[in-house]
């Protein structure tokens, strides 16, 4: 049993770095953040900047993709794309551009909890939150509104 646990521990690759950015959907191009990030640990840029646009081009461009990044000692990469933050799903769904400067105080506006169910239906398939139940991820959603000052109705 401890040799096998040996062998596979011998058979990973050394971890160099984990990369983390924020970039637009179908738009990863050399250039910054993602060029001086990636050039950094000698990464291939056209490799990494291909297989992101082909995974993100079904989302709505200038969306912006969370990506996590590990990069390996022989200059291999691997890449998890995430949905973009319940921040920026709520903004769009109640089309605000910056939440409340007095979130509690003075609200921007307010959705349903369709919106809320919706957006936890989107960040479900996010490979962090797929152990986490619709009801947990609506409850975090609409904490994350109440920190924004957008209210959270039963119907509009």
């Amino acid at each position: 049993m401890m040799a096998a646990t040996l062998k596979d521990a011998a058979a990973r690759k050394p971890v160099l770095a984990t990369i983390r950015l924020i970039v637009p959907a179908g738009a990863a191009r050399p250039a910054p953040p993602v060029g001086p990030a990636l050039g950094f640990y000698r990464l291939n840029l056209m490799a990494f900047c291909k297989d992101f646009n082909a995974r993100t081009q079904k989302y709505k461009a200038d969306t912006p993709m969370q990506v996590t990044l590990t990069a390996y000692k022989d200059s291999t990469f691997e890449f998890v794309v995430k949905s973009p933050s319940v921040s920026w799903f709520l903004k769009k769904a109640a089309g605000i551009e910056t939440a409340s400067s007095r979130p509690g105080h003075s609200n921007v506006s307010s959705l349903t909890l369709r919106h809320v169910y919706e957006i936890a239906k989107l960040k479900q398939a996010d490979p962090f939150c797929k152990h986490m139940s619709l009801e947990a991820l609506c409850k975090s959603i609409i904490g994350t509104a109440n920190s924004m000052g957008i209210e959270i109705v039963k119907d509009l």
